[in-house]
């Protein structure tokens, strides 16, 4: 039987992180990958153009939520995609990072029982003014599975009382991106054979 993964994006740097971890969901049989954008940072620039050039896999959903304060948004983009999650019944929503996105899909995620994986969990600024510290405590709170980019954020999940088998340092994905993108513009530029 085939596991639905949602996987759930708003911003720029979210697509290209979720893009890395697509390459390899995509090559599973056994898993079927759903990209879902909130739409938390709509910008006309996001066309075509940035999915087919950076090779991202294009959104299966868009939300559209556009803006608003942190609460309006926030509690659009949690209804939108609860109707998302109940229609496709996932196995697991899979979320990157700290954005409003990123607290929305786990709080409609966990409200409806489905386990969330947390990409870049552990990581903390320990400066709770920020929106993003909050959504990244909160986030790492309620997942099932933590990604953790480094040992540091390791024993700061540690340290909040979440350990055992579901974190799991997998390394910074931003630096997995850098890498297929370094190989991906070589081959797609000549820039240096220009410029000889």
């Amino acid at each position: 039987m085939t596991k639905k993964i949602i996987t759930i994006v708003g911003a720029r740097p979210q697509f290209i992180k979720a893009a890395v971890v697509s390459r390899v969901l995509r090559e599973s049989d056994d898993i079927r990958e759903i990209i879902v954008h909130t739409g938390q940072h709509y910008d006309e620039n996001m066309s075509s153009i940035f999915f087919d050039e950076l090779d991202i896999p294009k959104p299966d959903y868009n939300l559209a939520v556009g803006s608003g304060s942190h609460g309006q948004n926030t509690g659009r983009m949690i209804e939108a995609i609860e109707t998302v999650l109940q229609e496709i019944k996932p196995s697991l929503v899979m979320v990157y990072g700290d954005t409003n996105t990123t607290l929305a899909a786990a709080i409609a995620a966990s409200k409806l029982h489905v386990p969330i994986a947390h990409v870049e969990a552990g990581l903390r600024s320990f400066n709770r003014r920020m929106p993003e510290e909050i959504n990244r405590v909160l986030t790492d709170h309620v997942s099932s599975l933590l990604f953790t980019p480094s040992d540091v954020a390791v024993q700061n999940l540690v340290k909040e009382g979440i350990a055992g088998n579901q974190v799991v340092n997998v390394g910074d994905v931003m630096f997995d991106a850098a890498k297929y993108y370094v190989l991906l513009a070589e081959k797609r530029s000549n820039v240096l054979e220009s410029e000889g």
